[in-house]
């Protein structure tokens, strides 16, 4: 047994088949194995890959930054206590860890365990020794979940790495919303045709951009509410839940929301509409550019007095006051939103109760995600964030869709795969196979718990199903191709090809171009990473965010076989097309490959130097 080892480690060392995996991936580990690579293994503490001998200096391990990766875990922030749960309430969408030190030592356990059983398969004395014999060899291929924890010397002698560094610019909810604010700089394209307008609070500018956007659209859904009101009764708009009618959810945990300073049964004040239509009417001249030779102020900055506005606009559309308007009001509100719609690619989406989510800037699993329906509570929070000197904002806040497209009257959101191969020049491939994640609850604006409106599996986990439509998954995953069948059943079978798919590589795109320059690029390298998308009533999607190291960890059966397919094809694309550029890459297809710049030189070719060298 010793010889075959022997024999087996010596051809693979001079094939450069050494392969090590730090994580647990243990489909990577037998699909290499398969393949004749040896894995060197390494150790699941945390420390650094041990350098080779002639290595003598040592060297800190390098601060671990944050991401969007799925497999990381980091402290979540808790709000301030309140009330139960209500439409107009501020909500942690999520139910918040008691202690940082408590909750860091359970995710390393679950962390542990998942490693242990996911790693258990495949241990036999052979693959022991063989690694034993290759301790001392630098690897030729690196799968790790974390490139910080690797050794930066020995990480430059390895060939393959799945990893790229400083992916802050994409793989966070603040990198991304800056990145995107380039785009026009790349390309001719409006990222707010694609991702949720997004604003970095802990910067005065945007926080000022915000605090405009947010009445703005307050005054627009003020316009829309009054086409849905009868008289002073109420159409088309859910009741507030009483207090104890959701259970499971802590009330410790919520924030309470700001009282109105008007009387419950107080008539709104007579201009609400009126001021509403004028504002609306200055900022389509603005969007128009009509404002371009004369000196026409922000719709935001006149005499309206904004906080009596959005305090009428919360007893409109958070408590149910009514609001009559004349017949012609009602036709000025109708073709001023129908105006306003050519203009703002995301008024379908925005539904009309204002509200916002409000995300930590660099965490993932949809930890610490809080929603918000007032302006004065967002603004609270962000006056609790540091203000650092290197522009660094702890919270950003993004328009929360309020009409997406459900499936059996339950949100859900789209996880697609892409692998990056090179920066320089930009080479990106997209995997044909995604799946869907629904949530718990069915869909209900009037109720904000996590269980309704986040997505994640690590989210979606802790909730079971309340009185589920027997239609739903029990396991709350569907493949694409599930989706596709559902699609037909409505009539839109072509949705999927002609709309889904073409605006979630456009939107991978745009946000790969804006994010670029800012990525550590090197050769040898590629990555997995996870886009999340939303989709919007008109099937158009929308890009939530970009994950790297998205989890591997199967939660159920299409995630099962859809996991353990992407990551066999990415080996096929990473490693066979090397040796075979006509071997098989899976469910890969080509997205964009830009075009190589030619090195040489157009001018100056015919230069003559004249003189004599200099004679020591």
């Amino acid at each position: 047994r010793f010889r075959k080892a022997k024999l087996h480690v010596e051809k693979a060392i001079k094939e450069r088949k050494i392969f090590a995996v730090q994580g647990p991936y243990p489909v990577i580990r037998r699909l290499l194995r398969a393949r004749g690579w040896v894995e060197r293994k390494l150790p699941h503490n945390g420390k650094q890959l041990k350098r080779q001998p002639g290595d003598q200096k040592k060297q800190q391990p390098e601060k671990r930054t944050s991401g969007g990766s799925d497999e990381q875990g980091e402290a979540v922030l808790n709000p301030r206590g309140g009330a139960q749960p209500s439409l107009g309430n501020t909500e942690p969408l999520h139910h918040p860890w008691p202690c940082d030190k408590e909750n860091k030592e359970e995710r390393e356990d679950e962390d542990t365990k998942e490693y242990r059983e996911q790693c258990n398969e495949d241990s036999d004395d052979i693959h022991e020794l063989m690694s034993f014999l290759v301790q001392d060899q630098v690897p030729n291929f690196l799968w790790t979940i974390r490139l910080s924890t690797i050794d930066q010397k020995l990480l430059s002698r390895i060939e393959v790495v799945n990893r790229f560094p400083r992916l802050y610019a994409l793989c966070t909810k603040e990198g991304l919303c800056q990145s995107l604010q380039n785009l026009l700089w790349f390309d001719q394209v409006d990222f707010n045709t694609f991702f949720p307008r997004c604003y970095r609070l802990g910067i005065e500018d945007e926080q000022e951009a915000f605090i405009e956007d947010f009445r703005l659209t307050a005054a627009r859904s003020l316009l829309k509410l009054a086409l849905q009101k009868v008289g002073d009764r109420p159409v088309g708009t859910e009741q507030s839940p009483k207090s104890d009618e959701v259970s499971g959810w802590c009330r410790s945990h919520v924030v309470h929301p700001m009282p109105s300073t008007a009387g419950p049964c107080s008539p709104l004040y007579p201009q609400l509409l009126e001021e509403a239509l004028e504002v609306c009417e200055q900022h389509l001249g603005i969007l128009r550019h009509q404002d371009i030779d004369r000196n026409t102020p922000s719709p935001c900055r006149t005499c309206i007095d904004w906080h009596r506005f959005l305090q009428e606009y919360y007893r409109v559309a958070h408590e149910g006051t009514g609001l009559v308007l004349s017949r012609e009001q009602r036709e000025q509100c109708q073709d001023l939103l129908q105006r306003l719609e050519k203009q703002l690619p995301q008024l379908g989406i925005e539904g009309n109760l204002n509200i916002w989510i409000l995300k930590p800037r660099a965490k993932s699993r949809g930890r610490g995600i809080v929603c918000a329906t007032r302006l004065e509570e967002v603004l609270q929070l962000s006056r609790s964030c540091t203000k650092p000197p290197a522009r660094v904002c702890e919270w950003v806040v993004q328009k929360y869709v309020e009409r997406p497209l459900t499936i059996f009257n339950t949100k859900f959101d789209i996880r697609q795969w892409f692998v990056v191969t090179d920066w320089k020049p930009l080479t990106v491939w997209f995997y044909q196979d995604c799946y869907l994640r629904f949530c718990s609850w069915p869909f209900s604006l009037c109720h904000l718990e996590p269980a309704r409106h986040l997505c994640n599996v690590s989210i979606q986990k802790r909730y079971k199903t309340l009185q589920p439509d027997p239609r739903v998954p029990p396991d709350k995953i569907w493949s694409n191709k599930q989706f596709q069948a559902h699609l037909a059943q409505l009539g839109q079978a072509d949705a999927w090809q002609r709309v889904m798919v073409p605006g979630m590589k456009a939107a991978i795109l745009n946000a790969l171009c804006c994010a670029r320059d800012q990525v550590g690029s090197r050769k040898g390298s590629f990555e997995l990473f996870g886009a999340d998308f939303l989709v919007g009533e008109d099937f158009w999607p929308w890009l939530l965010e970009v994950n790297s190291c998205p989890t591997m960890s199967p939660s159920s059966a299409v995630t099962r076989r859809l996991c353990a397919n992407v990551q066999r094809d990415t080996l096929r694309l990473v490693l066979d097309r090397k040796d075979n550029p006509t071997c098989s890459i899976g469910a890969f297809e080509l997205l964009y490959r830009e075009a190589a710049v030619a090195s040489c030189l157009t001018v100056g070719l015919k230069l003559l130097v004249t003189g004599c060298s200099l004679k020591k």
